[in-house]
């Protein structure tokens, strides 16, 4: 993940998934957030871009997108970074 730009954030024990970043500005958002998951010998990416921070403390609800011309362009760049 270092070596497509995205840094650990923290392990989701519960969905067993690892939470990466890539902050797209330094006051951390917008960012890329992929929640990684290993199923045998595939990794499943799951990609969104957080616009901004949650709202309300305690709240895990932000202003996220799963689609899009600039999530495809990250898609894009990973996909040709790994080669896959």
């Amino acid at each position: 993940m270092r070596k497509i730009g995205y840094s650990f954030q923290r392990k989701d024990e519960e969905k067993s998934e690892l939470i990466f970043i890539r902050p797209l500005e330094r006051s951390g958002y917008p960012r890329f957030h992929v929640y990684l998951k290993i199923d045998n010998e595939n990794l499943i990416f799951n990609l969104h871009l957080d616009q901004k921070r949650p709202s309300y403390k305690g709240s895990s609800s932000h202003a996220g997108e799963h689609k899009g011309e600039v999530v495809g362009a990250e898609e894009k760049r990973i996909k040709e970074t790994l080669k896959i």
